[in-house]
């Protein structure tokens, strides 16, 4: 673009005076040499003279005498453009790209997620490859830093000032920002309306290598109650919908940690336009209200922490009926980071029901139990390493414990994972955007692979993507 851009300006130079009077090939000869060694110019002066210094763009002129000799009046710039550092510039980064920085990078992602079907010979040769446009970025950068490089921009900024009037260059550089503009809006309009989910990974399978990334926060409105207070909530869909509920959502939020009511929506549009199909009040006949947040509905049951005594409660939306169960050894001492009175945190995936906890005796490490639905009772448990106050939410994919913490304001991360399979604990590095700083409700829903987040009082929501199982992805050869 660089050499283009000094060719249109050395082109308009020679032809702004009296061009007709010139042969092509004579054209031709003077921009090569003037871009090749401008100070040779002065050695044509046998066709061209140069009485006096002038504008070429005002002061042109030119005649041509009976033996058809052009004489001409022209401005040669006092400073020699340093054309051949410009060249090896560009030869430099014409290299770089032909080591193939993106193919690069893609090969190092695809072994991040793999590690073990590399060998050795080949990822030394990656790191030979990384090496050379290690090298090749140095040299850049070396040539960017000399005294010549900045001429080429000085003279590129006089030359764009001087004869670019009608603002060509600039015009098309707000063309580019506003085409990358574009076609940033319509990636995020595919992610958000047409994800590129489900290829390898069908809906309910855990046929994969766990999540990879997640969407940008998909903001749906703020809550059914219209109360920005309203920070205490969750909003989602069943997990395991009955028949004909396949598209129901359900809401649930107050200005405190209490837990009375739980609406219901037929589908999302009903959801959106506020327009509840029943609202249940666990305080209309008995108290079953409950505390904190982290509920969630399967079954058409809600599943939640009941107030008092302190214990798992379900309440069956059919029947209208609840019931209770201690957790043995939970204590209700620790809660998430963002709020308190998180103490159990209900979740479920394609293999069944959850629920996270603490315990005095892990002194306030994370506790995973698996439910066993019919008996409402813990079946098995698993302790993790991490400490429950620090970590901002958890949910579960595929009998895989995901923890999150905040990393700023904008920005929350997956950073822990447990494989209830393999009992085997990994720190990893997710992160994704927040709509605000803080959030009560995390929870992923297993019939639509989203994630679905209480954030200040707005309905949010993500994509998730997973990695491809070796049985599921292109085979790399090596």
């Amino acid at each position: 673009m660089i050499a283009a851009l000094l060719g249109f300006f050395f082109l308009r130079s020679i032809v702004a005076f009296e061009v007709r009077h010139f042969s092509y090939p004579l054209v031709v000869f003077l921009i090569f040499l003037l871009q090749h060694n401008p100070v040779a110019f002065i050695h044509v002066n046998h066709i061209i003279a140069f009485p006096k210094t002038v504008d070429l763009w005002t002061g042109r002129n030119g005649t041509v005498d009976p033996g058809d000799q052009c004489s001409c009046e022209a401005f040669l710039p006092g400073t020699t453009f340093p054309m051949g550092e410009l060249v090896q510039l560009e030869q430099t980064a014409v290299q770089i790209t032909q080591y193939g920085v993106a193919n690069l990078t893609v090969v190092i992602e695809m072994m991040e997620d793999d590690p073990d079907s590399y060998s050795e010979l080949y990822i030394q040769e990656v790191k030979i490859q990384i090496k050379q446009v290690e090298a090749l970025i140095l040299e850049l950068q070396a040539s960017i830093q000399t005294s010549s490089i900045t001429v080429i921009i000085v003279e590129l900024t006089k030359l764009e000032t001087k004869y670019d009037k009608n603002l060509v260059l600039v015009t098309r550089r707000e063309y580019i920002k506003l085409q990358q503009k574009l076609e940033e809006c319509e990636r995020r309009h595919n992610e958000i309306f047409n994800p590129n989910i489900g290829n390898f990974i069908p809906v309910g399978s855990c046929n994969h290598g766990g999540i990879s990334r997640l969407s940008k926060p998909i903001i749906s409105q703020l809550n059914a109650n219209l109360a920005s207070g309203h920070i205490y909530g969750g909003w989602g869909k069943d997990s395991h919908p009955l028949p004909g509920s396949e598209t129901m959502y359900w809401y649930s939020a107050s200005t405190d940690a209490v837990v009375r009511y739980m609406s219901v929506y037929s589908d999302y549009y009903r959801l959106i336009m506020r327009q509840a199909m029943k609202t249940y009040d666990l305080y209309a006949s008995s108290d079953w209200r409950g505390m904190g947040n982290n509920y969630i509905i399967r079954a058409n049951t809600l599943y939640y922490q009941f107030a008092n005594p302190f214990s798992m409660a379900k309440f069956n939306m059919t029947t209208q009926k609840a019931e209770y169960r201690v957790v043995p050894s939970a204590s209700n001492r620790f809660s998430y980071h963002y709020a308190p009175n998180q103490i159990l945190d209900f979740a479920a995936d394609e293999s069944g029901l959850w629920v996270t906890y603490a315990t005095e005796a892990s002194k306030g490490k994370l506790v995973l139990g698996k439910i066993d639905e019919a008996a409402f009772a813990l079946k098995q448990v698993w302790q993790t390493s991490i400490f429950k106050p620090s970590v901002g939410n958890t949910f579960m994919v595929c009998g895989v414990l995901y923890a999150t913490r905040s990393v700023d304001i904008h920005t929350e991360e997956i950073f822990y994972t447990y494989d209830t399979h393999t009992r085997k604990e990994r720190y990893v590095s997710i992160p994704f955007e927040k709509f605000q700083e803080r959030y009560m409700y995390l929870d992923y829903n297993p019939t639509d692979q989203k994630l679905y987040m209480y954030n200040n009082g707005y309905y949010v929501s993500y994509h998730v993507w997973f990695n491809q199982n070796q049985s599921n992805k292109p085979q790399v050869l090596i």
